[in-house]
This record gives structure tokens, C-alpha cells and sequence, in this order.
């Protein structure tokens, strides 16, 4: 007897996201070698296979820890790792950062609030708010007239799979984030801010010694 879709889509999303992240690693220093192509589909396949007394898929017991992986963060996985097979250039750098600060921003709204830092809890708005969509509805337009495509795509299938009943969540907000994606969101903004703030060091430094003659 198969498992429900829900279960089969939310452990497929985890396989592909520790690929993806496999893959990532063995191609850190020298691009995508063969090995690390076979590596990273080597782990792929040995994800699925049933261990332990209940004879469940080795994912499954990811899943024991990791949750649910957000659509947002399986389709940035999936981007990275056909970039990276087809030895294409990753997303443009201001795609990616505006991507990080929306998913940052979006993370300290919600998870304080949900947490009980207030009187207010954010997840609510997850179970079809229409000021949740206005916001989205807007920020994706915003982006698209800025010449941004990624996150209005990201949020278009997100939402697209949220209608469909992708995950086994019924909130909107899982489908958009998961807490993995919002530490790596937090993290990729602190350093880009320290890194223009070595920058910005460096050109004072560089401008303030003096010229020879």
C-alpha cells in the first residue's frame, strides 16, 4: 500500500534538497565533476532505501527532524542543482539578495510572533487571509517591475501548490518558508553586510594612503 501523496511530495522535497546540497558540496572548490554528478545520485537513491524495524525509506527519518521542507526552499534546491549540471552561472547576485532579504524579513515577522513574542500570532494569516495575499500580490509585483523574476516565481508555485494541496500543511506560511530557509536567509544577509563593510574598509584604506611619486 502506497503512502498519501502529501507524505511521497514532502519526502521527495527533502531527497532532492540534501542532493542538491550534496552536489553543492563536491562541486564547492573544482565545478561539477562526473563523480560528484554520480555522487550526488548516489545519494538520491540511497535516501530511499528502507532501513530499520518499520522498514521506512532513510528520508522518512530526515524527515523526523527536519520537518516539512518549504516549496520556496525545494525550488531554490532544484534551481541550484540544474545550474549547476548544465555548468550554468547561478542566479544574478541582486536576484539572490533580494530573495534573502525578503525571506529574512519575512522570517522576523513570523516566527517571533508565533513563538509568543506578542499579542498577535502571524501564522493565523496563513489560513487564507486576504491581507497575506494582498502583501504577496503586491511584493511580486514590486519585483517583477524591478526587473526581479525569482521571488515572484518562487511565491506564484508556492501558491500554486498551497491551492493544490501539495504538503500536509493546510497554512500558507509552510509552503512559502521553513525555518531552514530563513536561518540560510539570515546568515546570506549578514554576510553580504560584513563583506560591503570589508569593502567599504578596504576602499577607505586604499584611498586614504598616499600616492607616490
Amino acid at each position: 500500500m502506497f503512502p498519501p501523496v502529501n507524505d511521497l511530495i514532502a519526502l521527495l522535497g527533502i531527497n532532492l534538497v540534501l542532493s542538491a546540497g550534496c552536489l553543492r558540496l563536491l562541486s564547492w572548490r573544482h565545478g561539477v565533476t562526473p563523480w560528484g554528478k554520480w555522487a550526488g545520485a548516489a545519494v538520491f537513491v540511497l535516501l530511499w532505501c528502507p532501513v530499520g524495524p518499520a522498514r521506512l525509506p532513510l528520508v522518512a527519518y530526515v524527515r523526523g527532524i527536519s520537518s516539512d521542507l518549504s516549496i520556496s526552499l525545494v525550488l531554490i534546491a532544484c534551481l541550484g542543482m540544474y545550474r549547476r549540471l548544465h555548468g550554468m552561472p547561478p542566479a544574478p547576485q541582486r536576484e539572490r539578495m533580494a530573495l534573502s532579504l525578503a525571506i529574512a524579513a519575512c522570517a522576523l515577522f513570523l516566527y517571533p510572533l508565533a513563538l509568543g513574542w506578542g499579542d498577535w500570532d502571524a501564522y493565523r494569516l496563513g489560513w487564507g487571509s486576504p491581507a497575506l495575499w494582498a502583501v504577496l500580490l503586491a511584493l511580486s509585483l514590486v519585483c517583477w517591475a524591478g526587473g526581479l523574476r525569482l521571488l515572484p516565481t518562487l511565491v506564484a508555485l508556492a501558491l500554486l501548490a498551497w491551492v493544490a494541496g501539495a504538503l500536509e500543511s493546510t497554512n500558507l506560511w509552510d509552503y512559502l518558508i521553513d525555518p531552514w530557509l530563513a536561518v540560510a536567509a539570515i546568515f546570506q544577509c549578514i554576510k553580504s553586510v560584513i563583506n560591503w563593510g570589508l569593502a567599504r574598509l578596504r576602499a577607505a584604506r586604499h584611498g586614504g594612503m598616499p600616492s607616490s611619486a
